[in-house]
């Protein structure tokens, strides 16, 4: 009696089924068109509108326009050389966002803000601002330098740290403190069941903090950096694009090609956008930021956002700043680690004190 076995099976020919996607889908603003006839701000006008419209992030600007912040704080610490509040604001209807604000002891008022989307940690920001559970998580999450709130802090910055949509305080009950790392998964279904996507509500959140932000006579938000690592970047790299209100952007271990990371090796759920293909690559959606500083970090070794796919769409987005901003070579730079998927720190602060003039 014949065996039968992988040999004998005719499996799904993805990489066919990923090149008849790709050859039969125009991209609607691939960028190139525009090189010629150079009406850059029509573009990134109706890219940027589209691009809303796709994540949900435009209903939802519209439905929770006037819900009121209703700021209230939880708790009030010291610390050497900054103090740390915890809050609570409004997003939409009887969703909070949870987030801590470090701000300088010393150094002159107004200050910089940064906000530090974390990525695809159990405990959210509980990390970035140093609030770590044990020893353990201390000695990864140093060694990988994601103590990023701190980091802001100490060059002299305001910071907002908050819980990412989906993680620890806005995670859901059913998988908080459970095995689950995030609710990423069941949120992204639902949101999709509505024309949502947990990228667009993201960015809502992020412009909800910015909103606040604006309240403090402490900050400036005239001068606004995000900076995260994975998911974080991921944040930080949409919500530049989606948000003009930001002033520099610097995604660490995400920025790539979709077809070279998000379609190449698994990723979580939240991470896509349905029908984007069909508006633009990554290094399309990076026009949207520009003529805005912008600094990618990526680790060389880096297995899920491969490098050479990194150094590909960074040539792409090198050729979008030098037609928008054609006197300045400062304003666009891929900073590349020496090692995995983490957070690399040496270029980010001076990268961003400079666009800062600060």
């Amino acid at each position: 009696m014949a065996v039968n076995t992988m040999a004998d099976h005719l499996l799904f020919a993805t990489d066919h089924y990923m090149d008849n996607l790709h050859d039969q889908t125009a991209r609607e603003f691939d960028y190139t068109r525009v090189l010629k006839s150079g009406d850059w701000t029509l573009w990134q006008h109706a890219f940027r509108n589209r691009l809303a419209d796709l994540t949900g992030l435009t209903r939802m600007r519209e439905l929770y326009r006037d819900v009121p912040l209703n700021p209230r704080t939880a708790e009030v610490e010291s610390f050497p050389g900054y103090s740390r509040e915890k809050l609570y604001i409004s997003t939409e209807p009887g969703v909070e966002i949870p987030f801590y604000l470090l701000i300088p002891e010393s150094g002159t008022k107004p200050y910089p803000l940064v906000l530090t989307p974390h990525g695809h940690g159990r405990r959210g920001k509980e990390v970035y601002v140093g609030n770590f559970a044990d020893d353990g998580e201390r000695r990864e999450s140093l060694a990988g330098e994601r103590d990023v709130a701190l980091q802001a802090v100490a060059e002299g910055y305001a910071v907002i740290a908050m819980d990412v949509r989906g993680f620890w305080e806005m995670s859901r009950e059913e998988e908080f403190g459970k095995s689950k790392v995030s609710s990423c998964d069941e949120l992204q279904k639902r949101a999709f069941m509505y024309g949502r996507t947990l990228i667009g509500e993201r960015v809502h959140d992020m412009g909800r903090l910015i909103d606040y932000a604006s309240t403090r006579p402490e900050i400036d938000t005239s001068r606004i950096a995000i900076t995260g690592n994975s998911g974080g970047g991921t944040v930080s790299f949409f919500a530049a694009a989606l948000d003009e209100r930001i002033s520099v952007c610097v995604p660490s271990s995400y920025y790539c090609t979709f077809r070279g990371s998000l379609m190449h090796v698994p990723h979580c759920l939240c991470n896509f956008i349905p029908g984007v293909m069909e508006l633009g690559e990554m290094y399309d959606i990076s026009g949207l930021i520009a003529p805005r500083p912008v600094l990618f970090v990526n680790g060389v070794k880096d297995a899920i956002f491969p490098i050479e796919q990194t150094r590909e769409a960074f040539a792409h987005t090198k050729m979008i700043y030098e037609a928008i901003e054609r006197t300045r070579t400062d304003l666009c730079e891929l900073y590349e680690g020496s090692g995995g998927h983490r957070y690399y720190k040496e270029r980010v602060w001076p990268f961003i004190r400079h666009h800062f003039g600060h």
